[in-house]
């Protein structure tokens, strides 16, 4: 689950009336499962999000529920701050320590939450098969996506999540120029003419953080011969990916060339907005 997905149950447990506390890693030293600011929210049936699971999550899990029975007089609704060594304390290999932070789940304090950063910005082109497995897995990592498709019916039925955003125009490829300097790129529509004028609108912008065509090497050439011709910058040429994904993965199955993708996209994130 997303930081941003996260956030958005909280607020509707808030709007249920359910009662809940949130577990937050306030911060931490050494080598932990998980970084300051991430949290969970716990109800007397329920958990969503984690702080990497294990010992740690279970006795934090107790603790928030003990924490809910106990009722919400003044001294149980502060909030309660544990160190713990997770060497010592609870036998893990990893060594670091952290401090969690325990407190009752309020609309003020989910206010507070600061809004995530997403890893990196993303236009992508094409909701056929390799694109719908794209989302999929993007559906759960923080980043923002416009999901780009000049045929509404490819979109699938079920909505997509919050951070995902789908457009339907034509031509598609005007809406290269609304992405923000920095942004990254994939390219894998059900035309090689489209994905032609695609990836060269997004290369005469040059100031993409990432540009991702699928397709073959022989694709790259052609394409790459086609664009020299036409005039466009050698250095931004060099830098289109195509076949995209990272190395060492076989297969052609859109589940894994979405893998594949997804991985170098994170490898990228370096210099992404």
């Amino acid at each position: 689950m997303t930081d941003a997905a996260l956030r958005h149950a909280a607020a509707r447990w808030l709007a249920e009336g359910r009662a809940a506390m949130q577990v937050q890693v306030l911060s931490a030293r050494g080598s932990v499962p998980r970084q300051p600011g991430t949290r969970m929210i716990v109800s007397a049936d329920e958990v969503l999000g984690t702080i990497g699971g294990g010992h740690l999550e279970w006795r934090a899990i107790d603790a928030a529920r003990a924490r809910l029975s106990a009722g919400q007089d003044e001294a149980h609704d502060a909030p309660q701050d544990e160190a713990i060594a997770l060497g010592p304390t609870l036998g893990q290999c990893c060594g670091g320590t952290l401090v969690l932070r325990t407190q009752r789940l309020t609309r003020e304090r989910l206010e507070a939450w600061p809004l995530p950063a997403p890893r990196f910005t993303l236009q992508l082109f094409g909701a056929g098969h390799v694109g719908r497995a794209i989302v999929a897995l993007l559906e759960g990592i923080d980043c923002r996506v416009q999901w780009i498709d000049e045929r509404e019916a490819e979109f699938p039925a079920a909505p997509s999540a919050p951070h995902i955003e789908r457009v339907c125009i034509e031509p598609v490829e005007a809406e290269v120029g609304s992405a923000p300097p920095g942004a990254f790129y994939l390219v894998l529509t059900h035309s090689h003419d489209l994905d032609l004028r695609i990836a060269e609108a997004i290369l005469r912008r040059g100031d993409f953080g990432y540009l991702g065509l699928i397709g073959s090497k022989t694709k790259r050439a052609r394409f790459l011969h086609r664009y020299e011709a036409r005039g466009i910058d050698p250095a931004a040429l060099a830098r289109l990916t195509c076949p995209i994904g990272v190395e060492g993965i076989e297969g052609k199955e859109p589940e894994v060339i979405a893998i594949a993708v997804v991985a170098q996209l994170l490898q990228q994130r370096g210099g992404a907005p």
